[in-house]
């Protein structure tokens, strides 16, 4: 199945997806060394958001946010691409510092999206692409 939206930056990867119903604010949710969702009681918590096809509605909350995810990406330790209903600016400035492809405005329901499809995101044509097994 093809899913297309919005490039909102450039590239592509590929990856195994990770959900959230719940947006995401980067800043003092995720630990910029490790990649692990530290937010006390969001869905996320614990879970490992590196290198993962990170699926969620939308961001929220302080524009430090977007430095979290240029952190996360000169760590080492970002998404492989981003996926949003509507990527807002926090999100938008943090995936075009750190270079995390995005893509948003899906012609799919995010409940689509279940946690360790594998999918290929081209931010370039705003393509996702699931993998077939």
């Amino acid at each position: 199945m093809k899913v297309e939206g919005r490039g909102v930056t450039e590239g592509k990867a590929e990856g195994e997806v990770l959900v959230s119903c719940e947006p995401i604010g980067f800043y003092g949710a995720v630990d910029i060394e490790t990649g692990e969702f530290i937010e006390e009681g969001h869905e996320l918590e614990g879970k490992n958001i590196s290198g993962k096809i990170l699926v969620f509605p939308k961001g929220k909350g302080s524009t430090v946010g977007s430095y979290v995810l240029y952190g996360l990406a000169k760590n080492g330790k970002a998404p492989a691409a981003i996926i949003n209903k509507e990527t807002e600016t926090i999100v938008a400035t943090g995936c075009i510092l750190g270079e995390i492809p995005c893509v948003d405005g899906p012609n799919a329901d995010l409940d689509e999206f279940e946690n360790g499809q594998k999918v290929s995101v081209n931010a370039d044509k705003g393509e996702v692409v699931f993998k077939d097994g």
